[in-house]
């Protein structure tokens, strides 16, 4: 299990430019199984993202394909996360 990070790197107008992509992006990686949720940090300076991979390699590919990466208005902070338990519910988690 991974966690994306995001930071915002750019004015909000910028992130928001791009995040019509962002959000294709994030809706691909559910139907590929490899994102598994995200949302917005409080306040508006980031957002995060928990994803699957087979590899540290992988989870760092998949992160910087993100639009908002690619597009230079964001920064990414990849953690390995190993979860231990998940309450009802979040045992897609354990994988």
């Amino acid at each position: 299990m991974f966690i994306f990070s995001l930071s915002y790197a750019a004015p909000l107008d910028e992130v928001d430019a791009l995040l019509p992509d962002h959000l294709a992006w994030l809706n691909a990686g559910r139907e590929a199984g490899v994102l598994l949720a995200w949302g917005r940090k409080r306040p508006r300076s980031g957002g995060m993202i928990f994803a699957t991979a087979a590899s540290r390699e992988e989870a760092e590919a998949l992160a910087a394909s993100d639009p908002f990466i690619k597009g230079g208005v964001a920064t990414v902070e990849v953690i390995e996360f190993v979860a231990s338990h998940a309450g009802a519910g979040l045992e897609a988690l354990l994988k």
